[in-house]
């Protein structure tokens, strides 16, 4: 069979175009970050997002019809990236002790959090999006897997359940945090590893 040239042409000169139109876009998302983190989800416009990635407005109009779309982009972005984060941790579940991997889980989502200053801006602001459920899903299984394997006597429902629990305690910090103060972040972090330390370990002692 034959093949068209002009195809191959049309389609090695749209790789650089879609790699140039990526980074673009991640240069804006980049933007609308610094620009939420520093102003607050409804003072932030188009116009500072625009300015602050040196692209006109046109062309952010162009990848995000409103201020929204770039949030729910950012979303998007933000989980994809703790999910990789995640599945680091899982990985060397087998290595820490209960208390450690506790620890490690409350550390991890604090870090990230203050890692990204627009992050709780993000995550608070009135929108109609929710994590693809699939996802979510994957991620209570794998850490029941962990669980299982530090009481290998756990059912997989009883996995699935404890893995639950523990990424809504997680998951519960997140308000709390965002509207404290450095000193009581850090007591809030420390109180939150005493409820999740003292919940796994009821669940996962081998006595």
């Amino acid at each position: 069979m034959s093949s068209d040239p002009n195809a191959t042409s049309k389609n090695a000169r749209r790789t650089p175009q879609q790699q140039r139109g990526a980074l673009r876009m991640q240069t804006m998302l980049a933007a609308a970050a610094e620009v939420i983190g520093e102003a607050g989800y409804d003072a932030a416009t188009m116009t500072e997002i625009a300015a602050r990635s040196a692209s006109s407005i046109g062309a952010v109009y162009q990848y995000f019809p409103n201020k929204d779309a770039i949030v729910r982009a950012l979303r998007a972005q933000y989980g994809d990236e703790m999910e990789r984060l995640w599945d680091g941790l899982i990985a060397e579940a087998d290595q820490l002790s209960v208390l450690e991997l506790s620890e490690r889980i409350i550390d991890l989502m604090v870090g990230f959090a203050t890692e990204r200053p627009a992050y709780f801006a993000v995550l608070n602001a009135s929108l109609n999006y929710r994590r693809d459920a699939d996802a979510r899903h994957r991620l209570r299984e794998r850490f029941g897997r962990a669980f299982q394997q530090k009481q290998p006597a756990l059912s997989d429902e009883q996995a699935l359940r404890l893995a639950n629990v523990a990424l809504q305690v997680v998951k519960s910090l997140n308000p709390l945090l965002s509207q404290a103060d450095v000193a009581e972040r850090a007591q809030l972090v420390a109180e939150f590893k005493l409820v999740l330390s003292g919940y796994l370990s009821s669940r996962l002692s081998l006595d």
